[in-house]
């Protein structure tokens, strides 16, 4: 039996390898490079987003507001890939992959806002006053492709229970027992009790939180890489430097930072970038929907602020901070060898007795965040599948998830949960590029009104 387990274990890993692989890669970063030229280069749009994300609209339908909505994207998005993967990407890519990752983020924006912008457009009203909406409604009312939503539905259900909520209970649980010496069981029936806590009230008790815990959460990290960029601020410029040259070609820095070339670079540093922005995944929209918008786009715009802020300020942010601590402390290399996780640790540990404790809070908050942004994807996704009788069963499920992850093995049911969340993608982004000419017409329409009249004088448009 352990022969035939261990075959299907390699059997999955392959798969795995496969799907994340340069296919995937291509798909995603070509989706994102067409839909910058289709929206027009939406990014320098990205000023106007991110004030239209603090300026509420509350006569419009929806049941949260828009910074509700991005938040609660943005809880399921800046997550512990923010903090190991970039580490990740740098070990097994070189410096250069931080470069890759940023401009992943960069014409990921277009993506997310399209996504988002059909995601709002072809949203339903339930007959309990609810908004839903996400890829499998624009794929049933936008293209008649109701057996395809169906199919993104499934496979987001079944992913929020690993990728969601069990791997990252099992990280704030590994997190606390080695750094707090809390044995992991209890840790999982914390987080179980406050999670039902607040998914049992629905999207505006989901809202209501992330809106006061993403924006804390991303603050209390970024001031911390700043600290530490301050103390490695005389290798900013040496990093900056190295990032640019090794993401184009082969070569050594200072610190043992060792480039492998661009194939190399590009490969670690975009998948990275494409996993911790979610991009194309089709997973943000379906918060995105619920949001209080006079029209489509509107959301859209505020929407597509959650890769800027995930991928173009945090990743970016955080790899500044690893090149500059290798460089400064050439040990570091040789430590953290094969281990992004070790990397990003003895980074933090610059900062004089708060830096665990920063990186350690860090993690607890960004991984407590996505069990929370996941379960509302999750639900809304078996809901879709099943309707409201399956909630319920759902948040009960999810929550006994949530309580057994720190003590069951995990990695299986990681990897399956990775090969659920990029078949996601394929289904969302069948709808992003068949509804082109749809994002077209819509964006063209709002932005030329936004350039001749004021916000409030913005029509709604038709959906």
């Amino acid at each position: 039996m352990e022969g035939i387990a261990g075959t299907i274990v390699n059997g999955i890993n392959a798969v795995d390898a496969a799907i994340w692989g340069w296919p995937m890669i291509a798909l995603l970063l070509g989706t994102h490079l067409l839909m910058t030229v289709c929206t027009g280069g939406i990014q320098r749009k990205i000023g106007k987003a991110i004030r239209l994300s603090v300026t509420p609209d509350p006569d419009s339908e929806g049941e949260v507001s828009q910074f509700g909505a991005l938040a609660t994207a943005l809880a399921s998005t800046i997550g512990t890939g923010n903090i190991i993967g970039v580490g990740t990407a740098i070990v097994l890519g070189g410096p250069g992959a931080v470069l890759w990752c940023w401009l992943t983020g960069v014409f990921g924006i277009a993506t997310k806002y399209a996504e988002s912008l059909i995601a709002v457009k072809y949203r339903v009203k339930t007959s309990d006053g609810r908004m839903q909406g996400g890829a499998m409604y624009a794929l049933e009312r936008g293209l008649n492709m109701k057996w395809l939503g169906l199919i993104f539905a499934f496979l987001a259900a079944f992913a929020s229970f690993g990728i969601g909520c069990a791997t990252q209970v099992n990280a704030i649980a590994t997190v606390c027992e080695a750094n707090l010496g809390i044995p992991v069981w209890p840790i999982g029936l914390i987080v179980a009790a406050f999670t039902a806590l607040i998914i049992f009230g629905g999207i505006k008790s989901i809202a209501r939180v992330c809106e006061k815990l993403v924006p804390f959460m991303a603050l209390f990290y970024c001031v911390g890489c700043i600290v530490i960029l301050g103390i490695n601020r005389d290798f900013l410029l040496p990093a900056l430097r190295t990032i640019f040259t090794l993401a184009f070609q082969p070569g050594a820095a200072a610190g043992g930072l060792v480039g492998g070339g661009i194939m190399v670079a590009l490969h670690y540093g975009v998948a990275r970038g494409l996993f911790s922005n979610e991009s194309g995944m089709g997973s943000a929209p379906i918060a995105a929907a619920a949001a209080q918008t006079r029209n489509p786009v509107r959301q859209a715009l505020v929407s597509s602020t959650g890769t800027f802020w995930d991928t173009v300020v945090v990743c970016a942010i955080t790899g500044l901070v690893l090149v500059t601590s290798i460089m400064k402390n050439p040990e570091i290399d040789m430590a953290a060898a094969g281990n992004g996780g070790v990397l990003t640790t003895l980074a933090f540990d610059q900062i004089p007795y708060l830096g665990p404790v920063i990186l350690v809070l860090g993690i607890i908050l960004f991984a407590f965040s996505t069990v929370l942004g996941w379960a509302y994807y999750g639900e809304r996704c078996v809901e879709y599948c099943l309707g409201p009788k399956a909630l319920i069963p759902y948040r009960l499920l999810y929550v006994a998830v949530a309580a057994i992850a720190p003590i069951v093995a995990l990695d299986l049911v990681w990897t399956i949960a990775d090969i659920l969340n990029a078949l996601m993608a394929i289904p969302n982004l069948i709808a992003v590029i068949l509804l082109i000419p749809v994002i077209r017409r819509e964006t063209k329409k709002y932005l030329s009104d936004l350039d001749a009249k004021s916000e409030d004088e913005i029509p709604t448009i038709d959906g």
